[in-house]
C-alpha cells in the first residue's frame, strides 16, 4: 500500500473544504448581521438561537460519525456521504437565508427551523469529509500536507465568498428592484447591502459553486486505511467508552474550542464594528466592495499564507510548539488591535498580523485529530475515525455556536439598537471590546490547554510505524 498522494487527489480533498467553508464563513461572518438587520429579529434572539441549534447539531455529529464509520458503500465508507448531500446542502443553504412574510413570532420560528436543518445537513456532508483525512493515508506527513491543502482550499473558498457574496446582493437587489434598507438609513457604503431578494440569490449562486465541488471532490479522492480487526466485534458503546477514555482528545477538543471561539468573536462582530465605530465610507472600483468585506479579503489572504507555512514550520519546530507559538501571538495581537487609533492602515495591519497566526492554528488542529485516530488505533484495536473526526466537528461547531451567541448577547447587552444610523458609545465600546480584548482571553485558554498536549511528533512517527506494521502482518 503506498500512501504517497498525488497532487490531483490533494486538490480535490481541498475542493469539499472550500465548499464547506463558502458556506461556513457566511454563517460565521454574516448570518448575525443578516437575522438582526435583514431578517428582522433581535440580537439576543439570533444569539440564543444560534446556541440552541448548534449545541443540539454539535452532539448530532458525533451519531453521524458513528454512521459513517460504519457504512459500506463500493465508494467506501466517507466518500458516499459527500455524493449524496451536496445538493440538500445548496438546496437548504437558499432556504435559510430567505426571509419570509411572517410577523416576529413567525418569524423566528421559521429561522429555528431553516438555520437547525442547515446544520444537519452540514453535518451531513463535513463529518464525513473531515473524517476521510483519516483514511485517505495513514502517513503523518502526507496527512500533515492534506490538512494543509484542506485549510488552503478553506480559506480560497471563503475569500470567493468574500469576493462574491456583497457584490452578488447588490446585483440581484438592483436587478429585481428591491429596496435596501441601509440606503434608506444613509449606510449604503458603511455595510452589507440589506435586500431580502439579494440575499436569497446571493447565496443560491454560492450555493450552486458548492455543488460542483462536493462533486469533485468525491471523484477524485480514494479512500485507503483498512480497519485491522473484524469490525462486527465492535460496538457504539465500547466506541464512546474509548474516546472518553483517550486523555489527548480531551486536551485537544478543549483546545479547538477556545481557539474557534476566538475566531467565532473576532468575525461576527467585524460588520457592526466597521459600520459603527470605524465609519470609512467607501467602495472599490469595479468591485463595489466596501472596506468591511476589504477586511475579510485581507484576513483571508494573511489565513491562506498562514495554511501554506504551516506544513514547513511545523515539521521543523513541531506541531505543538508551532500550535502554542502561533495562539500566543495572536493573543498579544488581538490585545493590540484595542489601543490602536481608529485609522484604516493600523486595523488592516493587525487583521493581516492576526490572521497569519490564526491561519497557522486550523490545519494544525486537523492533523493532531488525525494523529489521535492512531493513538487510540493503537490502544485499544478499533479505528473510529469518524466518531473521533466528528468530535473535532463538534468543538468547531460548539466554538462557533458559543462565539455566535455570546455575539449576539453582548451586543443585546451593550444595548445594540438594529438599523440604527448612530449607535451609542457603550455599544461601540462592547463592539471594540469584542473584536479584540475578548478573542484575546480565548487565546490564553488555547494556549494553555495545549501546554498538556502529550502527543509530541516523535510520538506520533512511533504510533504510526507500529501500526503500519500491524497491517502488514494482518495482510
Amino acid at each position: 500500500m503506498s500512501d504517497k498522494i498525488s497532487l490531483k487527489e490533494k486538490i480535490g480533498y481541498g475542493f469539499g473544504d472550500a465548499a464547506s467553508s463558502m458556506f461556513w464563513k457566511i454563517f460565521g461572518m454574516y448570518s448575525l448581521f443578516f437575522y438582526t438587520d435583514v431578517f428582522g429579529i433581535s440580537a439576543a434572539a439570533t444569539g440564543t438561537m444560534f446556541l440552541v441549534a448548534r449545541i443540539w447539531d454539535s452532539f448530532f455529529d458525533v451519531f453521524v460519525g458513528i454512521m459513517a464509520d460504519r457504512t459500506k458503500t463500493r465508494w467506501g465508507k466517507y466518500r458516499p456521504y459527500i455524493l449524496w448531500f451536496a445538493i440538500p446542502f445548496a438546496v437548504m443553504g437558499v432556504f435559510t437565508f430567505y426571509v419570509p412574510e411572517f410577523g416576529t413570532s413567525g418569524k423566528l420560528i421559521y429561522a429555528y427551523i431553516t438555520y437547525s436543518l442547515m446544520m444537519i445537513v452540514y453535518s451531513l456532508i463535513n463529518v464525513p469529509y473531515a473524517s476521510l483525512l483519516g483514511a485517505i493515508s495513514g502517513d503523518p506527513e502526507e496527512r500533515n500536507k492534506l490538512s494543509s491543502y484542506r485549510m488552503s482550499f478553506a480559506f480560497i473558498g471563503s475569500f470567493i465568498t468574500f469576493m462574491l457574496l456583497q457584490p452578488l446582493i447588490d446585483f440581484f437587489s438592483e436587478a429585481f428592484g428591491d429596496q435596501d434598507l441601509s440606503q434608506l438609513n444613509g449606510a449604503a457604503d458603511l455595510s452589507v447591502g440589506t435586500s431580502p431578494i439579494g440575499w436569497v440569490m446571493g447565496v443560491g449562486v454560492i450555493g450552486i459553486l458548492c455543488v460542483i465541488l462536493f462533486f469533485l471532490c468525491f471523484s477524485w479522492t480514494k479512500e485507503r486505511v483498512t480497519q485491522i480487526e473484524d469490525e462486527s466485534n465492535t460496538s457504539v458503546k465500547k466506541d464512546l467508552k474509548n474516546l472518553f477514555n483517550n486523555a489527548p482528545w480531551w486536551i485537544l477538543v478543549s483546545t479547538g474550542l477556545a481557539a474557534l471561539l476566538f475566531n467565532a468573536v473576532r468575525d461576527s462582530v467585524a460588520i457592526y464594528y466597521f459600520r459603527d465605530y470605524v465609519k470609512v465610507s467607501y467602495k472599490m472600483a469595479n468591485t463595489g466592495w466596501d472596506m468591511t468585506t476589504i477586511y475579510f479579503l485581507v484576513g483571508q489572504a494573511a489565513n491562506l499564507i498562514g495554511v501554506m507555512l504551516a506544513p514547513s514550520i511545523s515539521k521543523k519546530y513541531g506541531k505543538k510548539k508551532t500550535y502554542m507559538i502561533s495562539i500566543f501571538l495572536a493573543g498579544a495581537l488581538s490585545v493590540l488591535f484595542y489601543y490602536i487609533p481608529n485609522n484604516i492602515v493600523w486595523i488592516l495591519s493587525l487583521q493581516f498580523l492576526i490572521s497569519i497566526c490564526a491561519g497557522y492554528v486550523l490545519p494544525l488542529l486537523w492533523s493532531m485529530f488525525a494523529d489521535i485516530v492512531d493513538h487510540q488505533e493503537l490502544l485499544t484495536g478499533r479505528r473510529a475515525t469518524g466518531l473521533i473526526f466528528s468530535s473535532s466537528s463538534m468543538s468547531q461547531k460548539l466554538g462557533w455556536a458559543l462565539g455566535a451567541a455570546l455575539s449576539g448577547w453582548i451586543l443585546a447587552w451593550f444595548h445594540y439598537v438594529p438599523d440604527a444610523v448612530n449607535q451609542s458609545a457603550e455599544t461601540i465600546f462592547g463592539e471594540r471590546l469584542m473584536i479584540s480584548l475578548f478573542p484575546a482571553a480565548c487565546c490564553i485558554l488555547a494556549f494553555v490547554g495545549m501546554m498538556f498536549y502529550p502527543l509530541s511528533d516523535k510520538k506520533v512517527k512511533e504510533i504510526s510505524e507500529e501500526l503500519n506494521t500491524k497491517r502488514k502482518n494482518h495482510l
